[in-house]
């Protein structure tokens, strides 16, 4: 399996930038993820990215392959996890904390799917804005946006290329009009997210490269609750910046619009958190190989467009 290892390595390294960043991810080297790039090169006989002491990039090659390679890896990856998961059954309780929203509008379908693939395996899921501590709470791992601050917890990445959407709904827009940059906010309804005394108010873009904005929004309605934020949104109430999976299919089936959409918006990575490398075990690493699955499925939808 050394030239399935090799495109995975090859696809995170063109998500992340870094070569550091996709050898934390898969516990390798730099040295072991550069001679896997280095061998996929020799194979193609094209260069596959620049590299320089700062900086790593696809080259027009390199990009044309990705394209290519994102769907063909996945599907590579379906067929071995089919192959593993009917050699060897998987068992067992998985215990879980997940955000409101998704949990309840992403992760619950893929779990039910995850199994009916695996139908020894029970779920135990807390559904909470409130970040888990995986330490003392009574999970296995934990679905999180952003790398944890603790350099202690393992993160594996599930979404890296993840961000913010500013968006509204079809009725929002016809009556209100559409804001053309992010300083035009402040004419506008927003829909905010609260985390204790903390109302998050202040959202961030950046525009071409240029030094990145904090535009202060006046919330019109504030919850607790990620998924109220976003049933308000699909109301017409105003408009919201959510992580992008939250939003998701909202915005493939036309129920939500994305604004301002040549912003840079912020970057909100979906991570699986375990408190150490003990903790991943086959049942959770089988978890976090189907879970990236979907997320890489989705992204396939079009999903980056919403993003950039």
């Amino acid at each position: 399996m050394k030239s399935l290892n090799d495109l995975d390595i090859f696809v995170r390294t063109a998500e992340n930038g870094s070569l550091s960043a996709t050898a934390r991810a898969l516990d390798l080297t730099p040295a072991a993820t550069s001679a896997a790039l280095k061998r996929l090169e020799a194979e193609l006989g094209v260069q596959l990215f620049i590299r320089s002491t700062r900086s790593l990039r696809l080259t027009p090659p390199g990009e044309l392959f990705l394209e290519q390679c994102r769907p063909a890896l996945l599907a590579l990856q379906q067929a071995s996890q089919q192959l593993v998961s009917g050699e060897q059954a998987l068992s067992g309780v998985l215990k879980l904390s997940a955000p409101s929203d998704l949990g309840r509008n992403l992760l619950l379908p893929w779990l039910n799917e995850f199994q009916d693939l695996h139908p020894e395996v029970d779920i135990r899921l807390q559904l909470s804005d409130r970040m888990a501590n995986v330490y003392s709470d009574p999970v296995d791992a934990a679905f999180r946006y952003g790398k944890p601050p603790d350099s202690s917890l393992v993160a594996l990445p599930l979404a890296p290329s993840n961000r913010r959407v500013l968006c509204a709904s079809p009725a929002y827009i016809a009556k209100h009009g559409v804001p053309t940059t992010p300083h035009e906010l402040s004419a506008h309804a927003c829909l905010c997210f609260m985390l204790g005394d903390e109302i998050h108010d202040r959202w961030r873009f950046s525009f071409e490269g240029a030094p990145e904005i904090t535009v202060r929004v006046k919330s019109v309605n504030v919850s607790n609750d990620g998924d109220a934020v976003r049933r308000w949104a699909l109301l017409g109430k105003g408009i919201v910046y959510k992580a992008g999976f939250d939003v998701a299919t909202d915005l493939l089936e036309g129920r939500l619009r994305t604004l301002c959409a040549e912003w840079t918006t912020e970057a909100v990575p979906l991570f699986l958190v375990v408190p150490s490398r003990r903790q991943l075990t086959p049942l959770v690493r089988h978890l976090r190989n189907f879970i990236a699955q979907r997320t890489a499925q989705l992204e396939q939808l079009a999903f980056k467009s919403w993003i950039q």
